[in-house]
């Protein structure tokens, strides 16, 4: 675990020194909100639609985009002081808060269970999620799917140590599954419907009945002490994008395949199957999140106990 931790916090340094060079070179003395997104979800389009940037403006603030491959590194960026502000599914927070990062909770996105998935090949003989018992499983650790996987395998009766976990990135576990090298993938949208599209993978198990698949919104303590407003005026702007997806599906998904390199059905597909609605953190959300957080630690996932209202952004506040 701690060289896992080291590993994301050098990357995100890197970041940090490439961040903070462009910031200096592009916007000299005017105030800043970086903000990290991943390949797929409401900030990206938010970044797409180019409508954040004039009211930051108008607010006195630039606003810089950095990428990131899953929501761990992400974490680790905003732990850092790389980003200010960010979003990933409800196990990376888990971890970096454990880690002592300064994250705070400011909004969610409502449960999508059917956003990811244990994934087998069209030809496996593996039925059932029992039947994962001894077998090699990949997955991105400390994303939303490792807590899946922990759920699906106790619903199951396989014990986790029964399995064994093989820790790669989207890219990676998707060329390891293709060529046979792991017996299942545990992956979220839209590499999900991108696997299902393009290998016939078959679905497992979702997380319907099994774990709640929140979306997470964060930002780091500083920049909300030092600024809460702009946090507020991003996520007023991401609820615009969330009617706008919600309203008319197929026309965002064409707008967004071109971005990610996707074909549009594959898009579509993963948009249907996402949550609507941004809200601010509630005491039901705290506690669902302190379930997952209470699961790790019994695994040993995490080395210690955590309390996710301490992290939380109550509204108002």
């Amino acid at each position: 675990m701690k060289r896992f931790i080291k590993r994301l916090i050098a990357s995100a340094m890197l970041s940090l020194a490439i961040v903070g060079s462009t910031v200096g070179l592009s916007y000299g003395q005017d105030k800043v909100v970086r903000i990290g997104f991943q390949k797929y979800g409401k900030l990206v389009l938010l970044k797409s639609k180019g409508t954040l940037e004039g009211k930051l403006k108008a607010a006195g603030y630039q606003v810089v985009w950095t990428e990131f491959p899953s929501g761990p590194p992400l974490l680790e960026a905003l732990n850092v002081g790389a980003i200010d502000f960010g979003n990933t599914g409800e196990a990376p927070p888990i971890f970096a808060q454990a880690a002592g990062a300064p994250i705070q909770y400011v909004a969610y996105e409502p449960p999508a269970p059917k956003g990811e998935a244990i994934l087998v090949p069209k030809d496996s003989k593996i039925a059932s999620v029992a039947d994962l018992k001894g077998k090699k499983v990949a997955l991105n650790k400390g994303s939303n799917v490792h807590y899946l996987l922990v759920k699906a395998l106790e619903k199951a009766g396989v014990k986790y140590s029964e399995i064994e976990p093989v820790f790669l990135a989207p890219a990676d576990a998707r060329a390891a599954f293709e060529r046979g090298a792991v017996d299942a993938w545990v992956i979220w949208d839209p590499f999900q419907a991108a696997a299902e599209a393009a290998t016939g993978a078959r679905t497992l198990a979702d997380g319907a009945g099994i774990v709640s698949n929140y979306q997470f919104y964060f930002a780091s303590k500083k920049f909300i002490g030092a600024d809460p407003g702009i946090v507020d005026l991003v996520l007023a702007q991401l609820s615009e994008v969330d009617d706008w997806v919600k309203g008319d599906i197929h026309t965002v998904a064409e707008q967004l395949a071109p971005a990610i390199g996707l074909p549009v059905p594959v898009v579509e597909v993963a948009l249907k199957r996402q949550s609507y609605g941004i809200k601010p953190i509630t005491d039901s959300v705290i506690a669902d999140q302190q379930q997952v957080a209470d699961a790790f630690f019994a695994l040993g996932l995490i080395p210690k106990q955590i309390k996710i209202s301490d992290a939380a952004r109550r509204p108002g506040s």
